[in-house]
């Protein structure tokens, strides 16, 4: 095996604890003597051992003189844990492969000077373009303090979400539905505006048939019009459910929420949610991950204030048609189409019938 296909393994092992390791970045790592690999380990979660740890544990004196590839810079602070940095140079590791620098900035580097001074050879970059991939949350997170947002919507191929009646069940199939359950599991929280409460009265929690947990649950409510009864605040859930509103005037209505268990942000002063204001104290929350699942009105608002960074599109082969049917986004729109929103680094795919794509938004400059 070669370098490269070390680093995938590390990759790998890092991937299967995916929306387990909150706040902190997915790591994985290999331990190989010899041409045998005599450890590995990822972090499975966050205040649990460091991928290192667990490699080193498995390799043991083995690792005296070994090579490691690791995903991302070791860390070279106190936290939870100790730094896995001094950890690999009590070791005596012989060399360490990394992917990428970890952009944390109490790490930046120098995990990799500490690595350096202890005369352990060092490597960076290898496979990088994948590890950045791997932890697009992570890096969204550390370096703006903000959750990294991903739109998800549900389609026609004429690009409705809804008919004029409002009916909107089941655009998609089964498979497609089955992956957004699994989306919901690997994320912080999901937002919907609440249109969607009102219309649909939905759970919104993760049903998988291997269990799965739910995310934070935010509406976005600025007159606080969610019924008491609602399913998204009457459940058995170990997720919080959190209203965002704008600056409370109905004091009695927000005591009641209160009372059954619903947080209460305000995020502006009068009239929409501030989005902005509204991620901003998530943030603060070590909320990083963001489903945004809304109608027209919350779809285009996210996007028009250049707040998504990722979209999943799912389109089913339907054609509902109709002036009155619901677009999948509202809003002004652009005046050109040159103004447009380009989606980059495109993954297309078929589940049974739909056809999903997966993309960045690219933003033209202001």
């Amino acid at each position: 095996m070669t370098d490269k296909d070390y680093m995938q393994l590390a990759l790998d092992l890092a991937r299967q604890a995916e929306g387990r390791t909150t706040p902190n970045p997915l790591v994985g790592a290999v331990i190989v003597k010899e041409g045998k690999i005599v450890g590995q380990g990822y972090h499975h979660y966050a205040g649990g051992p460091h991928a290192e740890i667990n490699a080193l544990r498995e390799a043991g004196k083995e690792a005296k003189g070994a090579s490691v590839y690791l995903t991302l810079e070791p860390c070279s602070h106190y936290g939870k844990t100790p730094p896995c940095a001094n950890t690999l140079i009590k070791a005596e590791v012989k060399r360490v492969v990394i992917a990428m620098e970890d952009p944390n900035p109490k790490v930046a580097g120098n995990g990799i000077k500490l690595l350096n001074e202890a005369g352990i050879e060092t490597e960076v970059g290898l496979l990088k373009e994948e590890a950045k991939k791997l932890n697009e949350i992570f890096l969204k997170y550390i370096t703006t303090n903000r959750p990294f947002v991903i739109l998800k919507n549900a389609m026609t191929l004429d690009g409705r979400i809804a008919t004029k009646t409002g009916d909107s069940k089941w655009i998609t199939g089964k498979e497609s539905r089955a992956l957004v359950h699994r989306i919901r599991d690997k994320v912080d929280g999901i937002l919907v505006g609440v249109g969607t409460v009102l219309a649909d009265n939905p759970r919104l929690t993760t049903r998988l048939g291997e269990g799965g947990e739910d995310p934070i649950r935010i509406i976005l409510d600025s007159s606080l019009e969610i019924p008491l009864d609602a399913k998204v605040i009457n459940q058995e859930s170990s997720a919080q459910t959190i209203i965002a509103t704008v600056k409370i005037s109905n004091k009695e209505k927000k005591m009641r929420l209160e009372n059954l268990g619903v947080e209460i942000i305000e995020a502006g002063e009068r009239g929409l949610v501030d989005l902005d204001i509204l991620l901003k104290k998530l943030g603060k929350r070590e909320i990083t991950s963001l489903l945004v699942e809304g109608g027209s009105r919350v779809n285009s608002s996210f996007l028009e204030e250049r707040l998504v960074d990722k979209i999943y599109y799912f389109i089913a082969p339907k054609i509902i048609g109709g002036l009155d049917a619901i677009p999948v986004l509202g809003g002004k729109g652009v005046e050109r189409i040159e103004e447009g929103i380009k989606l980059v680094d495109k993954k297309i795919t078929q589940l049974g019938d739909d056809i999903l794509i997966v993309a960045y938004p690219q933003y033209l400059a202001k």
